[in-house]
């Protein structure tokens, strides 16, 4: 059928946990007839009354002349997901406002990607959805969000008529059709999803609906080759629409040499340019996600000189990648609560780089829905045995275990950096939402 909102009979809207509820409570502003399926029983009884009292009737599972709206990791089969009636209730916002539109999707990378785009586009003022928070301009709009993709639509509502000139939404799996650029930052690990019959490489697949999308080379040629008409690709390495030379790497500063080839822009225009810049990304994986935040504003077909300012003012985020110091050690924080092993090997390769390298490792279980593969971890790890890792928390006493390595373990994140401190350089890979690490 074709997906519209005039041709939603009887929308019954499964999953309260993510997102089902707002999209539930939009649906009711057009429909007479809506219903809605708390299928992982999660919902609070506040909600439960809520929904009631706005006419939204509970059921126990499909009816049979329903139009079932489902996120795309739900076991049950959807005529429409999440992420398109996202889109779609959102398009008469989209068409008013008249602003570009960004939606950032990925394994690896998405907030960090986010942030660099923030600062790029600081002259529009974004409108902001990441996993740090909403954001219209500087104002925080709320703190704790997710990157489900109806909080796209409790961003706008935060925002109600604020002035801002574009936006830019960090969205998981996938992209909801509403943007003029989507990025697909990498597929890091293809992990399963909907009880292990689908992967993230096919749910991802809707960043494509995006007017023009920028994706990681290899995974454009792993996956998503049959969308080249419409795609850009960037790379650390050459054979990219956008890809980095004469790279120079730093703790505090990198930098390179950007070439662009035959990169398309949403006014139809083809760029082929070479252009310096100078920003944090003291690994590949760091300047990854740069080159990402260039790829789609050159597509924009923003000015490189802001292009170049933007990606000059950004200095890593608290809570993902971010140096600091203390008593004369460098501490460098890779602190995700969806680390996964793809991340740590890449920042143990950059542990090699540095001087006097201290490694601390763990974290906590629960801070996501992904889980990590503790046997890759540590099959990972006994390849770094001679960077001597701590082991930190939950997470960093079983791999500990799984490694059969005798520690050093602290059971306290805070006692492990404190016993690393006698190194030059220290390298925190921590398993966390970076507020839940503060605290402790």
């Amino acid at each position: 059928m074709t997906k519209n909102l005039k041709t939603i009979t009887k929308p019954l809207v499964v999953d309260l946990t993510h997102g089902g509820v707002t999209i539930a409570r939009e649906l009711r502003k057009i429909s007479d007839d809506v219903l809605a399926w708390d299928i992982y029983g999660t919902l609070k009884g506040s909600d439960h009354e809520m929904l009631l009292e706005m006419g939204i009737l509970e059921v126990d599972g499909p009816l049979a002349d329903s139009t079932i709206i489902a996120p795309v990791h739900c076991p049950v089969k959807a005529d429409i997901t999440h992420h398109e009636i996202t889109g779609l209730l959102l398009d008469p916002w989209k068409e008013a406002r008249g602003i570009p539109v960004v939606e950032v999707t990925g394994v690896k990378g998405k907030t960090s990607t986010v942030w660099i785009l923030r600062k790029i586009m600081e002259n529009l003022n974004p409108l902001v959805l990441s996993s740090r928070g909403s954001y219209a301009g500087s104002e925080l709009l709320r703190r704790d969000i997710s990157i489900t993709p109806a909080s796209m639509i409790e961003t706008v509502q935060l925002a109600g008529d604020r002035d801002y000139g574009s936006a830019i939404f960090e969205v998981s799996l996938g992209g909801t059709g509403l943007a003029d650029v989507g990025v697909l930052t990498n597929i890091a690990e293809d992990y399963s999803i909907r009880r292990g019959t689908s992967r993230a490489s096919s749910a991802k697949r809707q960043i494509f609906r995006s007017r023009m999308v920028c994706c990681e080379l290899q995974a454009f040629k792993r996956y998503y080759r049959s969308f080249g008409d419409k795609t850009n690709t960037f790379s650390v390495d050459s054979g990219a629409s956008v890809h980095a030379t004469d790279v120079s790497y730093g703790l505090e500063s990198t930098v390179a040499s950007i070439i662009v080839e035959d990169l398309k822009t949403i006014d139809g225009d083809h760029i082929n340019t070479e252009f310096g810049i100078e920003t944090f990304a003291p690994a590949e994986h760091h300047l990854s996600n740069v080159l990402a935040a260039i790829s789609a504003a050159l597509t924009l077909n923003l000015d490189v000189k802001d292009i170049q300012r933007g990606v000059n003012g950004f200095r890593g985020i608290p809570g993902r990648t971010s140096i600091r110091r203390l008593d004369g050690t460098c501490i460098i924080e890779e602190v995700n609560p969806g680390l996964n092993v793809k991340a740590v090997e890449y920042t143990l390769k950059m542990a090699e780089d540095l001087p006097d390298p201290a490694v601390i490792i763990g974290g906590r279980y629960g801070v996501t829905c992904e889980d990590i593969d503790e046997d890759r971890l540590s099959e990972i790890l006994r390849e770094y045995t001679h960077l001597n890792p701590i082991f930190t928390d939950e997470l960093g006493y079983s791999i500990m275990r799984k490694t059969q390595n005798n520690g050093p373990y602290f059971k306290s994140p805070d006692d492990a950096l404190g016993a690393a401190l006698e190194h030059e350089t220290v390298i925190l890979i921590y398993r966390s939402e970076y507020r839940d690490l503060s605290r402790r």
